[in-house]
């Protein structure tokens, strides 16, 4: 069974609706079992228990919130060296476009591969001008059908990798399955 979690901080709603479509997205994948979790009601154990990760924040000056920072320093810091080799990826929302949500999806990654994450970033696009590389972005609520559906790949893409790494499961593979992608503009 492929675990996922999918893990955030949300100050005004917004990332919680983004981690919402990012569960809908891994539910997608077969045999998949998601968590979604605010941080506030977050366990080590829920971090231990999954094999990818989502984490998802509100932009904070271009970086990952300081209450997620803190559940990584203060709360996982005890179980480092236990993560190593788990799949995950990054999603953020911002006050507009332009608001750093691609630096914070870096800064949450650089935090989850100093705990052994493998992480990754996604080159399918979900609309004409949307890309999900460094991770899902939305300008405040993820209204737009690009943007919900980038959360919605970010999650399938999630599962795809964790099924695929974790499980053996290559059919999984996502350069294998004849998913309709569409190209740069």
């Amino acid at each position: 069974m492929n675990r996922i979690l999918v893990l955030y901080d949300s100050k005004t709603g917004n990332v919680a609706r983004m981690a919402a479509l990012v569960a809908e997205g891994a539910a997608t994948i077969g045999a998949t079992e998601v968590r979604l979790r605010s941080i506030d009601e977050a366990q080590p154990a829920d971090v231990v228990w999954c094999d990818g990760l989502a984490v998802g924040s509100p932009t904070n000056m271009g970086i990952l919130s300081w209450r997620m920072k803190r559940f990584w320093d203060e709360t996982m810091g005890p179980h480092w060296m236990e993560l190593d080799g788990k799949v995950a990826c990054a999603f953020s929302s911002a006050g507009g476009w332009g608001g750093g949500m691609e630096l914070a999806c870096q800064s949450i990654l650089t935090v989850l591969m100093n705990f052994g994450f493998l992480v990754f970033g996604v080159t399918d696009y979900a609309g004409k001008k949307m890309t999900l590389h460094y991770g899902a972005v939305a300008a405040k609520e993820p209204r737009e059908a690009e943007t919900q559906e980038a959360c919605r790949i970010l999650g399938r893409r999630l599962a795809e990798w964790t099924a695929v790494t974790a499980h053996g499961r290559k059919e999984e593979h996502p350069l294998r399955k004849s998913i309709p992608r569409l190209a740069p503009q």
